[in-house]
């Protein structure tokens, strides 16, 4: 699925998210720069915005991005190139559930809309843990549905009734921006998730809300 609307799904991404996926990053990038890793596992990189920002914002950081998604990472690659950022980034196919890398070889472990499309989210976070080096941070963005009643009734009409209309109209894929919210619907609470990556042995687990609960930062430290 995600092979198929890889062409289209940067700027659909930021056009139905009015941009502010790219401010939601930033806070991401913030986080993860105070602690001035110098090696990076980016998982479920798609096509590479979170990764690129940490390469462009934080000082002499090596990113390593990677993604199930050939097609993803094709467009990734080609951005990588054009930002003359191929030395400080390499972009490697692979499952989040079973990573090649060594364990305790990443500073950070960062996933930006991606944990929710893990197919067994314990065995997941559990490799994110192992890859980790001690004292190492996961800062993990995802969706989330607001708590408000009147906001998120809002918020669901847009994500079931409009975006699935305009994503399957840009993309030709009516099926993948059908599950998109979908997906988001089924992913656990703040609390939940939170308990279940205490589980996979992250100590220090914490919820940072966005934008009225459209979005959650989590963090956890091995």
């Amino acid at each position: 699925m995600f092979d198929r609307i890889a062409p289209r799904y940067d700027l659909l991404n930021h056009t139905l998210s009015l941009n502010v996926d790219r401010l939601w990053r930033r806070r991401v990038v913030s986080i993860v720069g105070k602690r001035h890793p110098q090696h990076v596992f980016d998982i479920a990189t798609g096509t590479g915005d979170l990764a690129i920002a940490l390469a462009r914002r934080i000082d002499g950081v090596r990113v390593t991005g990677i993604d199930l998604s050939e097609q993803m990472l094709a467009v990734a690659r080609r951005k990588v190139g054009e930002l003359g950022l191929s030395d400080r980034i390499d972009l490697e196919q692979g499952d989040a559930e079973h990573l090649a890398a060594a364990s305790s070889t990443a500073d950070a472990v960062t996933v930006a809309f991606g944990v929710r499309n893990f197919g067994n989210l314990d065995a997941g976070l559990r490799e994110l843990h192992r890859v980790l080096k001690p004292g190492g941070q996961v800062v993990i963005l995802e969706f989330s549905r607001p708590r408000n009643p009147i906001f998120r009734a809002l918020y669901e009409f847009y994500s079931y009734r409009i975006l699935p209309r305009i994503g399957g109209a840009v993309s030709h894929d009516k099926q993948a921006y059908a599950y998109l919210p979908a997906s988001v619907g089924a992913f656990p609470a703040p609390d939940a998730f939170l308990a279940t990556m205490a589980r996979a042995g992250f100590t220090g687990c914490r919820a940072r809300s966005l934008s009225c609960g459209i979005a959650q930062i989590y963090t956890g430290t091995k």
